[in-house]
């Protein structure tokens, strides 16, 4: 089976920054996409930020300056770097892969189980 876990979240105050991490573990084949969403309360989940196998990348307009997302040497692995962050930032923050499993060969969507980002002063 395949696991993204997260990690990082917390409390910051407005202005502040946040690294979120996200490690994808498992019977890995290949990986595609790996990305950022965020669910704040009763909103819907949004796109924050995704990066591609080619380090392709893409962000909400919303974050464009603020976030920058990138992956580890390991490809297995996405960073969040949250600066200058505000009060609407504040969300439950969860990754999300496009990758392939070596048991089934197809490409498939993952998701971690989510971490919380409180943005308050």
């Amino acid at each position: 089976q395949v696991q993204l876990v997260e990690s990082g979240g917390g409390l910051v105050q407005p202005g502040g920054s946040l690294r979120l991490s996200c490690a994808a573990s498992g019977s890995i084949f290949s990986i595609n996409t790996m990305a950022w969403y965020r669910q704040a309360p009763g909103k819907q989940r949004e796109l924050v930020a995704a990066i591609t196998s080619g380090d392709n990348t893409n962000y909400a307009d919303s974050v464009k300056g603020r976030f920058t997302i990138s992956r580890g040497n390991a490809k297995n692995t996405v960073y969040l770097q949250m600066n200058s962050l505000k009060a609407e930032d504040t969300a439950v923050y969860y990754c999300s892969s496009k990758l392939v499993v070596l048991t089934t060969l197809k490409l498939s969507d993952y998701w971690g189980q989510g971490t919380q980002v409180t943005v308050s002063s």
